[in-house]
């Protein structure tokens, strides 16, 4: 068979069933061979927003998500959202055309070195040099793509060798399983936790595995110790346990660091440094590390144990061991009360432009507990990550490790393709919106039923945060915006501006109800970040 019918069969052996692209004139064999395919191919306006969409498919499968682009003018825009995949832990590959490396008559034009831009941001980069390496070099890519620590990986195709024949065929796929922790290790941290008066579980992105979180809950059914959430950790346990104490939204102050800083014993699970840890810079308690690999260690992030293998079986054998135990926790509820009532402070403030606390809570309000939130990047992700409390696993999907703008919309369309019975809402800044804004399109194209809230401040509103914080001039931070509903209707969507704050948890559950793609305009009040500010001084006290 042809070099590119025998790729696309080793993706399909791979379990690939979607892929998302802007392909070019060299990956047209290619291309053909994909509709000759089992394989779904979702054309995407950007190829930025291709590897958005793919990583989301990893992100919440766990299996590799697949994104395409030519060479030289569409390679370059995978960067950002390979980054993001590759930092965030999101196993994805992405395949690139080449022109032919044989006997190309173009010279140099749209040539650059490809794999070499990749190297630095994949865990593997290669040109595939003929057709008989296909298999292996699939089999390899992908299989280092979803293995711990996920992430991204490249390969480029050239068009030449596109076109060979060859007698391969795909790899038969062999599941891996993951080496157990040492059992002097954990019977270490069992000992630290007994002495421990009052441990605090930090969960982390490395947790957001289903088995993990299956083990995780009975961990903290069986020993009763309170848990505080990172950004990416958010929706890993149920956030409407009792022994939920907030999540790390704020670098330091919050209410949960206070308890932070009152616990002598922290177990982090699946704690990975791309996600700046809470208060442990200056903390002198016993920081236990549960993860599939070894912490990297820097000036932030120091572990007294590291406990290193699979999760999960570590998080049971620690439950055995811990049976029966029992901690003082009582002090943290304080903090918990606080933060709760200080949650509630202007939720229901009718004044519009809307304050993010009001947003927030109608937000809440308004999305069933199974439904997803999708975040762009902006100053809403902190509010959401300390205000809105995730129910569900992948619930809430924002990312804080790249931290990208331009991203909700992408993996607001790839989460309701995976999950087209769930409600799916997107909450964007207007400036991240903007960026991947002709993605409308193909929500409208996919006839999805998705929910576009843009919160509107004619500017980049967390960075003018910074920038104050900083007692500097506003400057430089500062756009005026298309009319949102006009835009909406152009790409055959329905658009809605919020007029009154009461309105908007109306249009929400209206749009949610009604099917087809919402966009929602709604005027926000970013004056309110003022008072994060003074978090420090008010918690002081407690």
């Amino acid at each position: 068979m042809k070099a590119s019918k025998l790729f696309v069969k080793c993706l399909e052996a791979a379990g690939v069933k979607r892929m998302f692209g802007v392909p070019g004139e060299e990956n047209l064999a290619f291309l053909d061979a994909v509709r000759d395919s089992k394989i779904e191919f979702i054309t995407t306006r950007d190829e930025q927003s291709a590897v958005f969409m793919a990583a989301t498919v990893g992100r919440l499968t766990g299996r590799v998500g697949v994104a395409l682009s030519t060479l030289g003018p569409g390679a370059p825009n995978l960067v950002t959202g390979v980054a993001y995949a590759n930092l965030g832990a999101m196993p994805v590959l992405v395949i690139t055309g080449q022109k032919p490396i044989r006997a190309s008559k173009q010279g140099q034009f749209q040539i650059i070195d490809v794999v070499r831009m990749m190297e630095p941001i994949t865990k593997y980069a290669r040109t595939i040099p003929s057709a008989s390496r296909i298999p292996s070099m699939v089999y390899e890519a992908i299989k280092m793509a979803e293995s711990e620590r996920p992430g991204a990986v490249h390969l480029e195709f050239p068009e030449d060798i596109a076109e060979e024949e060859s007698r391969e065929q795909p790899m038969e796929w062999k599941k891996v399983r993951r080496p157990n922790p040492d059992d002097k290790s954990i019977e270490m941290a069992a000992t630290m936790l007994k002495k421990a008066k009052r441990p605090i579980i930090v969960i982390g992105t490395g947790a957001n595995r289903k088995l993990i979180r299956n083990q995780l809950r009975n961990f903290i059914s069986s020993t009763g110790i309170p848990f505080v959430t990172t950004q990416m950790g958010k929706g890993v346990e149920d956030e409407s346990d009792e022994r939920y104490l907030g999540t790390t939204a704020l670098s330091s102050g919050d209410f949960m660091h206070r308890a932070l800083e009152k616990s002598d014993c922290l177990l982090m699970v699946g704690h990975d440094i791309v996600e700046k840890p809470p208060v442990l810079t200056h903390s002198k308690t016993t920081i236990i590390h549960v993860n599939f690999s070894p912490a990297s260690v820097d000036a932030v992030y120091n572990p007294t144990l590291e406990v290193i293998g699979d999760i999960s079986h570590a998080l049971w054998v620690l439950s055995e061991k811990l049976s029966g135990t029992i901690w003082d926790t009582k002090i943290f509820s304080k903090y918990k009360k606080a933060l709760a009532k200080d949650i509630e402070d202007k939720a229901k403030d009718d004044a519009c432009p809307l304050k993010p606390q009001r947003i927030v809570s109608d937000l809440r309000a308004s999305i069933p507990r199974d439904g997803v939130l999708s975040l762009d990047n902006g100053m809403y992700k902190i509010w959401i990550a300390r205000n809105y409390p995730a129910y569900e696993q992948n619930s809430v999907l924002l990312d804080n490790a790249l931290a990208s703008m331009g991203a909700g919309l992408p993996v607001g369309i790839a989460t309701k393709m995976l999950f087209p019975k769930k409600p799916v809402v997107v909450l964007a800044g207007d400036g991240g919106f903007m960026m991947n804004v002709a993605e409308l399109e193909t929500a409208v194209r996919l006839k999805q039923e998705l929910v576009i809230v843009i919160l509107n401040d004619n500017g980049y509103g967390m960075i003018k945060w910074k920038q104050s914080a900083m007692k500097l001039k506003n400057f430089g931070l500062t756009f005026t915006n298309p009319d949102f509903v006009k835009l909406a209707e152009a790409f055959g969507a329905r658009g809605v501006r919020i007029t009154k704050a009461v309105q908007f948890k109306t249009e929400v559950e209206k749009a949610l109800k009604s099917g087809g793609v919402h966009v929602i305009d709604v005027p926000i009040d970013y004056s309110e970040n003022a008072s994060l500010n003074s978090l420090s001084k008010r918690t002081a006290s407690l």
